[in-house]
């Protein structure tokens, strides 16, 4: 067993200006926990934090859900993924710019903002005439729902002593779990009873049930010195945000003709995030301050946010199209193999938030669950061919359940090691790494399966981008032998794509091996 999992607190804490850490974030931290007021009850914090995350995250996966409706009825359906993209762009770019504002003016008040923001995007969806202005009304909705999400987070370091975060970050990962399984049932069932308006509508009265548990929450006064906004730092976030997002959707369906088009806009966010880094330096309140990036627990934890994110998002979206591709699923099938993924994760989130609070060690947990993902996915790799539907699905809930061991022990380090001043900027890197992080992964798995479909056959390689683009019914088509023969290349690139799956986890994992700060 690792030697530092029995390390006490006191020597990592002696050993952190050592290893990069800046004392004053850390005495700012040790302050803010002696300091911290008496935990307040379960049912007083927990209902303003979870209704707020569970809009943000089911609406999400609603609308993806709705999309063949949304394009039947407004027409346009080579644009209908922006009515998607539009909105991750601009939840991706809220959410530093929510972390900064809830550090300067307050958290309460700023997720009054958006939650307003939100309800206001989603009733002007629910009114939108055509795809261009829905599109546009959806980043509208994205500004509101990015703020929904980091607030979330950073309202538990604010009210949550150090020692008990672990327990809600646990509850929130199981709340995002569920809001992902349950918005494509609640997408599907209101766009066919109601019309996919309704999608947006029922926003609306949750909206304002969220906003009246918000009121409950004690107002705090933020960082009132920092009172400057860093707009030209906003502006070149945009500036890479954007293409970047853009050019990995583009990598993604592995076009030709696009390619050109896509490693533009990469270039064009490479300048950006360099001219980014100069102008963070040079400002007094920088919209991402870099001396958060001078921690190692903060950079790596935001790195396996991203790997996190790269390995998980991937399963969740290929996982689908090798079910009914190469295994011949029906959709209601692949649902619920699915099942053991999100719940295995929700499991382990909550059992990891648990062992935090009991035990104060953090690092461990995503360590050994990491090698046990990892290990897990390789396995899947080399056998799913020879494992049936029900043993590929406990499979999955076991690599789920050790993934679960990540992302809550993440945002406990980054608001620990980050401190009270900065914990609202700390948690939105998170969010913003993993979102980054599942737009790569995607990107790559994409890049792999095309790859060597193309190199196997030609043919074979158009027939699965048509099965992206349309769904694995574009197979239906096909003759029984040419379908056998499609099924089975298609099952071999699959191998390779779990491996790459397995190599995000494993670069996770020497990140979290190698974190400073393992106990709180």
């Amino acid at each position: 067993m690792n030697d530092s999992f029995q390390r006490p607190a006191r020597e990592m804490q002696a050993a952190a200006p050592q290893g990069g850490a800046d004392p004053k974030l850390a005495a700012a931290s040790d302050a803010a926990s002696a300091a911290s007021p008496a935990q307040p009850g379960f049912f007083a914090i927990f209902p303003p934090i979870m209704l707020p995350m569970f809009l943000a995250v089911a609406d999400q996966t609603s609308v993806a859900t709705a999309l063949p409706a949304i394009a039947s009825s407004l027409g346009e359906i080579e644009r209908a993924f922006w009515v998607v993209v539009a909105y991750l762009i601009a939840n991706t770019i809220a959410a530093p710019v929510y972390g900064h504002l809830g550090d300067t003016f307050g958290r309460r008040l700023m997720m009054i903002v958006a939650l307003s923001i939100f309800m206001l995007g989603s009733l002007l969806c629910a009114l939108a005439p055509n795809i261009e202005l829905l599109t546009v009304f959806r980043v509208l909705q994205g500004f509101g729902g990015g703020g929904l999400m980091t607030l979330s987070q950073a309202l538990i370091g604010e009210a949550i002593p150090p020692r008990e975060r672990g327990r809600y970050q646990g509850y929130l990962a199981g709340i995002a779990v569920t809001s992902n399984s349950f918005g494509p049932v609640a997408g599907g069932y209101l766009t066919q009873a109601f019309g996919w308006q309704s999608i947006f509508l029922v926003n609306i009265p949750l909206g304002l049930l969220a906003t009246a548990f918000v009121f409950r929450i004690p107002p705090r006064q933020g960082d009132r010195r920092r009172t400057s906004f860093d707009a030209p730092g906003l502006v070149l976030f945009v500036f890479f945000v954007g293409p970047v997002i853009l050019a990995l959707e583009q990598l993604q369906r592995m076009e030709l003709a696009t390619l050109p088009w896509a490693l533009g806009l990469l270039g064009v966010g490479i300048i950006a995030v360099v001219l980014l880094a100069w102008q963070e330096r040079l400002t007094a309140s920088p919209l991402i301050p870099p001396k958060l990036f001078h921690q190692p627990s903060i950079w790596r934890s935001d790195a396996m946010a991203a790997m996190h994110g790269a390995a998980l998002v991937s399963l969740i979206t290929f996982l689908p199209i090798y079910l009914r591709a190469v295994r011949g699923l029906s959709p209601a099938e692949t649902g619920f193999m699915l099942l053991p993924l999100t719940a295995g994760i929700g499991i382990g989130s909550m059992t990891t938030g648990q062992l935090v609070t009991r035990t104060g060690f953090t690092a461990p947990f995503p360590t050994y669950g990491l090698i046990g993902a990892t290990v897990g996915l390789c396995l899947l790799a080399f056998f799913i061919p020879y494992l049936s539907a029900t043993q590929i699905a406990w499979a999955l809930g076991g690599v789920a359940l050790f993934m679960g061991t990540v992302m809550g022990v993440v945002q406990v380090t980054v608001q620990t090691v980050a401190g009270p001043r900065l914990l609202g900027t700390a948690a939105a890197m998170v969010q913003f790494s993993r979102s980054v992080g599942a737009a790569f992964g995607t990107a790559t798995v994409s890049a792999v399966l095309f790859s060597l479909l193309t190199v196997t056959d030609r043919e074979t390689a158009g027939l699965f981008g048509t099965v992206i683009e349309r769904g694995p019914e574009a197979l239906a088509t096909l003759d029984p032998a040419r379908q056998a023969i499609v099924q089975s290349q298609i099952g071999n690139a699959f191998h390779a794509a779990f491996f790459t799956v397995a190599l995000f986890t494993a670069v996770a994992t020497w990140l979290a091996w190698t974190m400073p700060l393992r106990r709180l």
